[in-house]
């Protein structure tokens, strides 16, 4: 069917949803329709996000039933047992979240299939404890992460908490484009699903069990009750859902001067104080930071709208605030957990510390450091949960920690998707520890380069918008992987690593195989220990360029990056 039979179909569907009858009604641009009406939401191992409106392109009530039909039709696929453990359902802040999360309910209802939705909005690692702690068949996030606020999303967890790895996400997603038309999904009817126990309302029963567990999290309380007092926290859900559980769990771990910033602690889907609901941006800590500067806060910590990912910025020597990035953070936070477990005999012979692909070197020299192995996954958090799944399994490695250079920690592994709120109590804790010595963050990373050396890192995203978008992407990806680079910025490539082929390829043309799931993906590392990874987005229409450097200042470290950057630039004809 073309667009204009399907843009037609949905202006002449009688019983089509009034606020999508007003929007198709406003919709007057032909491209925009046919952005809209041309082809499905792309669904892929991250689920799927789009923009919100009418269109098999869109996020809306129809395409969010669609997509839970093809995951109901997989769990009857797996048997009545399947059917009865059921699907954990959460949602966040965003326009249309509660209604579409009790849509999804009512189709999997209508299959027989039990769903636990919960009564309020939660975060997204609480979702992943859910899966595991009800022992449901899967999870369903209605969420469109740190995405600007026209923009909602639906992601799909496995029965072990973590986001559906690629093999049974395509299997969904093969029953998903079998469902032509999402106008005739049929759904359940709610208050019969209601009364018999098909839908089941989620309380703060599962939240208690959280914080139960959150306790784990803390290392040192002692530390964190002597120094309440001293510790002076900003806290900011950035109209999200970290507000309830955050202070909660910073309470729970000995901390009591905190700052809720009051006029971004109300969840709301416009995100009205903030351009970007995004802590790895610093404009988001704008309205943090005249309350950090009014208080003489120490830190201010900030979660996105669904609370998986957490940024930070400290206070320096000088009095201002400084933003760190999440490999900072993250090596920050992972040299005080092994040191901790070092100084208690309590670091384990099989320990071991994942990070994504494109994340900070730096992570791994302190592993080095700790006599700790380091393991590089793809990128995706579902990866570092699917190794966990395994080390569990086969008993052959302890998880210490696991982190993405994109903001997204996870401590303890009771929770199988990147944890705000366990990373929200160590960098509380953290902020303490360094307090005592009469030092603060910025010392402390100070501290860490001059140990282990200077590393730089940066994330640059092309956007490539509309139809053409995703063949412009695919082109470039194809073109790169054609010319064989041999060097950046006048540095020798030292071994190219083709995710999609599972090959490295050494400069001196030796092929070896990765142990790697295929992914669209490439890196670079070149012969001064710098690289550069490209990789499409997974749930936007970009190409993200990853640059990684070290060397023995902060100043020749940002150089490097900047020659590699305009290099990059130039190779895809972005200035």
């Amino acid at each position: 069917m073309s667009w204009q039979e399907e843009y037609e179909k949905w202006r002449a569907y009688p019983d089509l949803d009034p606020k999508l009858q007003n929007a198709l009604a406003e919709m007057t641009d032909q491209n925009e329709i046919e952005e809209a009406f041309a082809g499905p939401l792309s669904f892929g191992t991250a689920g799927m996000r789009g923009l919100l409106g009418p269109g098999l392109n869109r996020m809306n009530r129809y395409t969010v039933r669609q997509a839970t039909e093809g995951l109901a039709q997989w769990i009857c696929q797996n048997g009545e047992t399947a059917k009865q453990r059921g699907v954990a359902i959460a949602y966040d802040s965003r326009h249309g979240s509660a209604d579409f999360a009790m849509e999804a309910a009512l189709v999997l209802g209508f299959h027989g299939i039990k769903s636990y939705v919960y009564e309020s909005l939660r975060p997204t690692p609480v979702l992943s404890f859910a899966v595991r702690h009800l022992q449901t068949y899967a999870g369903i996030m209605i969420t469109a992460s740190h995405n600007p606020a026209e923009y909602n999303g639906y992601k799909v967890y496995g029965a072990d908490g973590g986001q559906m790895p690629p093999e049974e996400a395509s299997q969904v997603t093969a029953h998903i484009r079998q469902v032509t038309d999402p106008l005739t999904v049929q759904v359940g009817n709610k208050t019969e699903l209601l009364g018999s126990g098909l839908i089941e309302i989620i309380g703060d029963r599962v939240d208690q069990a959280y914080l139960t567990e959150m306790e784990l999290v803390t290392i040192d309380r002692d530390l964190n009750v002597a120094m309440a007092d001293q510790v002076n926290i900003v806290f900011t859900p950035l109209h999200g859902t970290g507000g309830m559980l955050g202070m909660k769990a910073l309470n729970q771990a000995g901390f009591d001067n905190i700052h809720l910033v009051e006029t971004q602690a109300k969840p709301d889907g416009d995100f009205p104080t903030v351009k970007s609901p995004n802590p790895e941006v610093e404009s988001a800590f704008d309205v943090a930071e005249l309350l950090a500067k009014k208080v003489q806060a120490d830190i201010i910590l900030a979660t996105d709208p669904d609370a998986d990912r957490l940024g930070a910025k400290v206070l320096t020597s000088e009095g201002q605030y400084q933003l760190l990035t999440g490999n900072q953070l993250a090596c920050l936070m992972l040299d005080y957990i092994l040191a901790a477990k070092k100084a208690k005999g309590e670091l384990p012979s099989h320990g071991v510390v994942l990070k994504s692909m494109v994340s900070t070197d730096l992570a791994e020299s302190i592993c080095q450091h700790y006599d700790v192995e380091m393991v590089e996954v793809l990128t995706g958090f579902k990866f570092i949960a699917e190794k966990i799944a395994q080390y569990q399994e086969d008993g052959s490695r302890e998880f210490l920690m696991g982190f993405e250079e994109s903001y997204g920690y996870l401590i303890k592994d009771f929770v199988r998707d990147k944890d705000a709120i366990q990373a929200l109590v160590v960098l509380a804790e953290l902020t303490a520890y360094y307090k005592r010595k009469g030092l603060n963050l910025a010392q402390a990373l100070e501290n860490l380069y001059q140990t282990y050396g200077y590393y730089y890192e940066k994330t640059i995203s092309l956007s490539f918008p509309g139809l053409a978008g995703q063949e412009q992407m695919k082109a470039i990806m194809a073109q790169i992987r054609q010319d064989r680079l041999t060097s950046f910025a006048g540095i020798q490539v030292q071994n190219q690593l083709d995710y999609w082929r599972g090959l490295m390829t050494t400069h001196e043309g030796k092929e070896i195989s990765l142990d790697y799931p295929q992914a669209d993906a490439l890196k670079y590392q070149l012969e001064d220990g710098s690289w550069v990874a490209f990789r499409p987005s997974g749930t936007e229409p970009k190409i993200k360029l990853y640059l990684g450097t070290k060397d023995q200042s902060m100043e020749a470290v940002i150089n490097k990056a900047q020659a590699l950057e305009q290099a990059v630039r130039n190779l895809i004809n972005q200035d």
